[in-house]
């Protein structure tokens, strides 16, 4: 699957059903080149609008499942929020 096929898809997070936002990037381990993780942007900090000064980080071990459409994936949303 290519990174522009991933960032066309929506990103569940399945312990609270709350949608994620879309991948904006990816991590890569240039060693082997396996993704470590997919990047996507925070909550907007005023009603979902300003942009965002955070992001979620998650695992490539957290993604359940990658469907036609979704990628569902298992977190606790405040322990992959980084600041950047």
């Amino acid at each position: 699957m290519r990174l522009c096929e991933l960032q066309q898809k929506e990103v569940i997070n399945t312990c609270n059903c709350k949608r994620l936002g879309c991948i904006a990037d990816v991590e890569i381990d240039i060693c082997d080149g396996k993704v470590i993780a997919i990047i996507i942007p925070g909550p907007g900090k005023i009603c979902g609008f300003l942009g965002t000064d955070t992001e979620y980080v998650i695992p490539v071990h957290c993604i359940k499942k990658v469907g036609p459409d979704i990628i569902l994936v298992e977190i606790q949303e405040e322990k992959f929020l980084q600041k950047f």
